[in-house]
């Protein structure tokens, strides 16, 4: 594992933050801001048929302050096709211990896809089987439950960075890509630009990890961006974009909950990488993790979950 510190911790909170920043408001605007991210939290909720993981024995308490975690998928949904999930990044969020851990899983991973009974790339599991099907492979890969869940359509950066009126990043590595050039340096992306930025990773020596690192980048300065938007048509524009772009299995509620009662968590934000080798098998490239990387994982964010290690999945 290699373990990443980043000083900025807001683009984490993605889950909750582009809800929150539409929920804030003062003046006219307030119960008409209130009720409309009531109704676009309503309509972007899935319901993957149950109340808990099946690796929790309890269901977590917000009150409670219980350790959480929460799946964060990014799809490249287009229409006629569910697409896969290009970026699978799960949080492990625990107020008591004031931090928060991120582990970043490579699309290419190879593992067992839960319900096809079979060796696959990780981000395959989308594919086959949806979310309800990623989730279950992600749980047995990490051995871990997975307690929430949110999904962005990678498409949606474009209209999300368009809406806030672009966005400005620093990049890390020139190259070109999707008709775009990207030197090194503050650049300003709009939409088309932000979208083919997020998706180069053949160019990258890092590959999907250089990719992740885009993403993060352009997620983090759209919350810096939207956070400081006081127009009710912008607000109005984000919320369509949610709308379209957006679903998870939180509640508004329990989103409520959790951003009243887990503050503390973001006191302190590791970051981890999952450690492997690519390989090819029968001609196709893979991202190889052997056990005792898998299990040293899985025994460490188990012991930040505060749940029990003395059980391993095999995979």
């Amino acid at each position: 594992m290699r373990e990443k510190k980043r000083k900025s911790k807001k683009w984490l909170w993605i889950t909750l933050s582009i809800i929150g920043l539409l929920v804030a408001g003062t003046g006219g605007y307030a119960f008409y801001l209130w009720k409309t991210a009531t109704d676009t939290v309503a309509s972007i909720h899935e319901d993957i048929g149950r109340e808990k993981s099946e690796k929790r024995t309890e269901k977590v308490e917000f009150k409670e302050q219980d350790p959480i975690s929460i799946l964060l998928m990014g799809v490249d949904e287009r229409k006629g096709d569910r697409g896969r999930s290009d970026s699978l990044i799960l949080l492990s969020v625990n107020p008591n211990k004031q931090s928060t851990q991120m582990v970043s899983i490579p699309r290419d991973t190879r593992t067992e896809i839960i319900g096809k009974g079979k060796q696959d790339k990780i981000n395959h599991a989308y594919a086959f089987g949806g979310t309800e099907m990623a989730i279950a492979t992600v749980e047995n890969f990490l051995d871990v439950p997975v307690d929430y869940f949110v999904k962005v359509n990678m498409e949606s950066f474009k209209d999300t960075v368009d809406t806030v009126g672009g966005v400005e990043v620093n990049n890390t590595l020139d190259f070109s890509y999707g008709g775009f050039d990207f030197p090194k340096g503050k650049i300003t992306l709009n939409g088309e630009k932000a979208l083919a930025y997020t998706r180069m990773r053949y160019d990258d020596t890092r590959g999907d990890f250089g990719r992740q690192e885009r993403q993060r980048q352009v997620i983090e300065a759209v919350i810096q961006k939207g956070a400081n938007i006081t127009s009710v048509t912008k607000f109005g524009d984000m919320f369509g974009v949610v709308r379209e772009n957006v679903t998870t299995n939180l509640t508004f509620d329990e989103m409520w909950d959790i951003q009243a009662n887990y503050k503390a968590a973001t006191k302190k934000l590791d970051q981890f990488q999952v450690e492997g080798t690519g390989d090819r098998i029968d001609g196709i490239y893979y991202y190889l993790v052997n056990e005792d990387t898998r299990t040293e994982l899985s025994n460490q964010l188990k012991e930040h979950l505060e749940i029990s290690s003395n059980t391993a999945s095999t995979n």
